[in-house]
């Protein structure tokens, strides 16, 4: 089975590598934010960004708006890549559709991440059905300038802004909506990465991250906000390359 190129991006790594990484990027974001990790992580770990629909590449396919029928599909689409010892990264939203997949791997009796990272969510736990907007365009522009992550020459744009609202509605829809709580918590380890001036999850609410797993769990905060910088991606990938690699 061929690994579709419209779900996972490789940003040109093709050598040989011992295992593989799965990059989950934030709500309005896309696979373009792993671009610089295949030359910042070590030959022996292949990073593959998964590109969700509504984006770049995919901006003529509509976004999901629930996590239930995101994760039937790209269980499906994910088989290929499940042939190498593998671990699930995740960035806000990512963060929660990388456990969600763990999960459905799991209730499949597919092959398991041997760790999940998760950055910058607050833990399924506290999942209330709160939207971060209140339905009005205002809210989401807000909503990306406070989280940052959105650069600012695209925020100066009414019109490029027009084009990421919907994706990003949809994005936060699948968030908001998915209240699944599992009987059973995973059994891999879970390493946290909090931003120390994240307004959204802070440090101490990823704490909460701790009751997902019955493994050993770990916590690091990261200089800065919601969105992480080049420094702050640098401490994530040494701590994923010195935890699992």
């Amino acid at each position: 089975m061929d690994i579709d190129p419209r779900w996972f991006k490789r940003f040109g790594r093709t050598g040989p590598a011992e295992m593989r990484l799965l990059c989950f990027h934030y709500a309005g974001g896309n696979a373009s934010v792993f671009r610089q990790w295949p030359r910042l992580l070590p030959w022996f770990i292949e990073p593959v960004a998964v590109q969700l629909p509504g984006r770049t590449d995919r901006f003529r396919e509509t976004p999901y708006d629930r996590m239930d029928p995101l994760i039937d599909d790209l269980i499906e689409v994910v088989k290929p890549l499940l042939d190498k010892p593998f671990a699930l990264y995740g960035v806000s939203m990512g963060s929660r559709v990388a456990w969600a997949l763990a999960h459905a791997l799991r209730e499949r009796g597919m092959p398991m991440p041997r760790q999940l990272f998760v950055a910058s969510s607050s833990p399924p736990s506290l999942a209330d059905g709160r939207r971060d907007w209140d339905g009005r365009d205002e809210s989401l522009i807000e909503f990306l300038r406070t989280m940052g992550g959105t650069p600012d020459e695209v925020l100066e744009h009414p019109e490029l802004v027009a084009g990421l609202l919907p994706t990003l509605a949809a994005d936060l829809s699948v968030v908001s909506t998915h209240t699944f709580r599992p009987r059973t918590p995973l059994d891999i380890p879970i390493h946290a990465f909090a931003g120390t001036h994240d307004p959204e999850a802070t440090p101490e609410q990823m704490t909460g991250w701790r009751t997902e797993t019955t493994a050993r769990f770990d916590i690091d905060p990261v200089p800065g906000g919601h969105i992480f910088d080049d420094a702050g991606h640098r401490q994530v990938i040494r701590a994923i390359v010195d935890t699992w690699g």
